[in-house]
């Protein structure tokens, strides 16, 4: 089928209530992403962003094509190429491959696929957790289960497909091409269930009113924007389309929250009060397990992004954010032990078997912690006077889910022999590596003039 764009997101795929979404109607749907995926990746392009947001209607009559839409992340591969193509995507959907920084190519977005299936057969995907770094864990894990009783009317064929399309290993993950000749897809008359949950339907009607009612807050907060920098703006002369889709209602309460959030009242958009939640062996989830979710993309070779979709902020990895925040505040923990001359802490933060290039040895390549232990316990440990250290520009970069180098200038400030305050600077780069949950410094690279090290 043809990839082109359209005017109505996928969630509008819900007909009224007097026109139930049976099983076999959502089999049609998936047969119709399949198709569109399998025409991306016969022209060698790997879309990368595939979520029920980017995924349109011809029209809003019952049966419509589904086409794709949104090709801002997508990239062109070479056959069955695999490539670390940059950090793209969208929380929920991403595979793991994506969060484990691999390398990776097509296989991407039938794991999409997978997650979208879910949520269209129950209304609630199968990855969530309100702490992102506990989602990408899921995710890798490939941790999702069917739970009752919203998957006791759920045909096996239908989760064998989930199954094959949420396989942990890429190579061993279903393809486009293969998924189409899936009993549940091409033989839905005998294999996809008829039948249909009304909580399964108002599940996704809750999920299109979130997205709708985020798509006007957006918009509102815009045009606030625009107007509280103090330029002259007039009123387009269409609204777009979150905004038009969106009901009357919907964007007076993104008003409403905008004013109160304006008076310094912050914002209680994601209440559970009156609504139903979704209820599963891992609990109730809340309303933003329901919400579509943010696009993100970090490139190391082009820093932070904008996504196409003007609904959507582009940011970097927040996973990868907290784990430089995590090595910033080790080492920040390590200069402390330093300047209260804790050589037990100190031994704690730093790997045993150590490596160091620092003046004080001379040009020397120095292993272990016996070389350091001397300035502890001779000149450290015995001084009174105070000692101040200040990190400016740190730089880290996150190698891998256990490694990361931070690089940044170091400036100490203490007092003299003769009560002068000094000040001396060192430039230094530490290598740390996490063994059993635990950051350990294994390197450490300074230079300056020899002076007492401060480690």
């Amino acid at each position: 089928m043809p990839v082109t764009v359209s005017m109505s997101s996928l969630p509008a795929f819900l007909p009224p209530i007097t026109l139930p979404l049976s099983r076999g109607s959502r089999s049609h749907c998936i047969q119709q992403i399949l198709e569109a995926v399998l025409h991306c990746h016969q022209m060698g392009v790997v879309h990368r962003d595939l979520k029920p947001e980017n995924l349109l209607l011809a029209s809003k009559c019952k049966g419509a094509a589904v086409k794709l839409a949104d090709f801002g992340l997508a990239i062109e591969v070479q056959g069955d190429q695999q490539a670390w193509f940059g950090f793209a995507g969208t929380p929920g959907y991403l595979s793991p491959e994506v969060l484990r920084k691999e390398a990776y190519g097509k296989p991407v977005d039938i794991w999409a696929c997978g997650v979208i299936l879910y949520i269209l057969l129950v209304g609630y995907p199968p990855f969530w957790d309100e702490d992102q770094h506990k989602l990408y864990q899921q995710i890798k894990a490939g941790a999702y289960d069917f739970p009752s009783p919203e998957w006791d009317t759920v045909t096996p064929e239908a989760k064998n497909l989930i199954n094959q399309m949420l396989t942990i290993n890429p190579a061993k993950r279903i393809t486009a091409h293969e998924a189409l000749k899936h009993p549940w897809v091409c033989q839905r008359s005998t294999v996809a269930s008829m039948m249909h949950r009304q909580e399964t339907v108002e599940c996704l009607k809750k999920f299109n009113a979130r997205r709708k009612l985020k798509g006007a807050i957006l918009t509102t907060m815009l045009a606030t924007r625009n107007f509280s920098v103090g330029r002259q703006t007039t009123a387009p002369p269409t609204m777009s389309a979150a905004a038009a889709g969106a009901p009357l209602g919907l964007v007076e309460q993104a008003k409403s929250l905008l004013n109160k959030k304006a008076d310094g009242v912050k914002p209680q958009t994601n209440s559970t009060k009156g609504s139903a939640g979704v209820t599963s062996p891992k609990g109730t989830l809340p309303p933003a397990a329901l919400e579509p979710q943010t696009t993100v993309i970090h490139n190391p070779a082009d820093g932070i992004k904008e996504s196409s979709d003007s609904t959507n902020t582009t940011i970097e990895d927040e996973d990868t954010k907290a784990r430089k925040q995590e090595i910033i505040k080790i080492t920040e923990q390590l200069i402390e032990a330093v300047n209260n001359g804790d050589f037990e802490a100190y031994a704690k933060i730093c790997d045993p078997g150590l490596t160091s290039f620092e003046p004080e040895a001379l040009g020397n390549l120095v292993e272990g912690m016996d070389f350091h232990r001397f300035y502890f316990e001779n000149l450290l440990s015995k001084n009174n006077k105070p000692i101040h250290t200040t990190i400016l520009n740190p730089h880290v970069h996150v190698i891998g889910e256990d490694a990361a180098c931070i690089a940044y200038i170091r400036l100490t400030q203490y007092i003299d022999a003769q009560g002068r305050p000094r000040t001396s600077q060192s430039e230094e780069t530490r290598v740390w590596h996490r063994r059993d949950g635990k950051w350990q410094n294994v390197h450490f690279h300074g230079s300056g003039a020899p002076v007492a090290p401060l480690q």
